[in-house]
């Protein structure tokens, strides 16, 4: 029985196909979906819809579920359509007639769209705090390493003298930006959709700034209209900022398999982090790193997936809607997986000393000489003909030395400074103030 139904069956087949796999993406919308009733009730209560008794009553119970569904307990029946429907199933079936008034003045529109913004706001966080994490470990390694030389290339040639600290502070420096437009999601998540019924409102005096303060939102979406608009926007924005991060990993990933590669050996990992041939016993292949930059560029596609599945939708709701949890809610999980695998194989990598003593590494130095002549008062363009002619006629034989002091070069690499930019950006987040609203909410 569905809380919309009246007096016919839903055909079976159709009901199967429309109903696909939402029972089992709704499982993760189950705690928000409480979070979101216990706002509502207090608020109904307070315009008068619902008395103490009935208020006291349903807060406690739903309490109850709330703590089912932290230790695993919660199952949406088959025979109910969607979370929204358990959890007032359950409701109604626990305290009576109270339960059945806590649809009042809300429609199973708005009711989602509040579910999937505290859902991704949860998700959100823990995406930031798996970051977190892989940027600490790359400055930690940045620092460690900040002295040791490796090639730098440009069109896979070799082109400069690089560092490890510069290598490792780069991806560093990168995920700052990526968390940039993790805040920008953030902003537009942290936005209340809860009232907005339908997508037109309600005629009773909702108090809509009350369930924002009770939920911990930033803001309202205040046009009715608009916030049911927001549905697949939101998710296509988050989608770019996971986006965002997965292009980082997904590039340091492929760096990684370049250098642990024969052909560089750069770098190396313990055996047993990496994998074997069936037929080649030499083979240490660096099969976790593949498949972050797999299952990266996977996470790189979900904005056009999203954009495809909801390009020219009218206003309001479709059922069309309903498929973008498919797409999106896996790659959290992918995206956490990849950020803490990372930072894992990475507290046991080892860094190869000496590499540029190799011969075929001279002419990284080339623009350091040409550089020296410059500093000793030769015009550069004839400074770099004369090295040059030296390298073609095989003269060239560098001083294998480095002497970079500006900001955010080898020998200043300013991860001070990059550490204080990802500070500034996790302080704007502001997960301290959502977390208590919620805390309050459950006590």
């Amino acid at each position: 029985m569905k809380i919309w139904q009246k007096n016919i069956d839903v055909d079976s087949f159709v009901e199967s196909f429309t109903v696909g796999k939402d029972r089992e993406m709704d499982l993760q919308l189950a705690g928000a979906d409480v979070l979101g009733s216990l706002a509502h009730t207090r608020m109904l209560h307070s315009i008068g819809l619902m008395d103490q008794e009935d208020l006291d009553a349903v807060q406690a119970e739903l309490k109850n579920i709330y703590k089912e569904i932290l230790a695993g307990d919660f199952q949406i029946e088959d025979s109910v359509e969607d979370v929204h429907s358990q959890v007032e199933m359950m409701l109604t079936q626990r305290v009576g007639e109270a339960g059945k008034k806590i649809h009042s003045g809300r429609s199973r529109n708005d009711q989602v769209l509040v579910d999937l913004k505290l859902y991704f706001r949860s998700e959100i966080e823990s995406i930031f705090k798996n970051t977190e994490e892989l940027f600490q470990e790359l400055i930690l390694l940045s620092n460690k390493y900040q002295h040791v030389l490796m090639p730098g290339y440009t069109h896979l040639q070799i082109a400069m003298p690089s560092s490890f600290g510069l290598w490792f502070g780069a991806y560093a420096e990168s995920l700052v930006d990526d968390l940039q437009l993790l805040k920008a999601a953030w902003n537009v998540c942290n936005k209340n959709p809860l009232g907005s019924a339908a997508g037109y409102g309600s005629s009773f005096p909702l108090n809509r700034t009350m369930t924002t303060q009770l939920l911990g939102f930033e803001d309202l979406n205040y046009n009715v209209v608009y916030a049911q608009m927001g549905r697949g926007k939101t998710e296509r924005i988050l989608a770019q900022a996971m986006s965002s991060i997965a292009a980082s990993l997904a590039k340091f990933a492929m760096d990684v398999t370049l250098f642990i590669n024969q052909n560089f050996g750069f770098i190396s990992f313990p055996a047993h982090l990496t994998t074997g041939s069936s037929i080649m016993p030499h083979k240490k292949n660096p099969d976790v790193f593949e498949l972050i930059r797999s299952r990266c560029n996977k996470i790189q596609a979900l904005p056009n997936e999203i954009a495809m599945m909801t390009t020219n939708l009218p206003v309001g709701y479709h059922r069309d809607l309903q498929l973008l949890k498919e797409n999106l809610f896996p790659s959290f999980q992918s995206l956490n997986d990849c950020l803490a695998i990372a930072k894992y194989m990475l507290e046991n990598i080892s860094i190869k000393d000496n590499i540029l003593d190799d011969p075929k590494y001279d002419y990284l130095f080339s623009v350091e000489v040409v550089n020296n002549e410059v500093l000793k008062g030769v015009p550069f363009r004839e400074a770099y003909k004369q090295i040059g002619i030296d390298i073609e006629e095989g003269r060239f034989k560098p001083a294998k030395e480095v002497n970079h002091s500006h900001e955010g070069s080898i020998g200043n690499l300013c991860n001070h400074q990059i550490e204080r930019m990802f500070q500034q950006i996790k302080q704007e987040f502001g997960f301290d103030k959502v977390d208590q609203a919620l805390q309050d909410l459950l006590k």
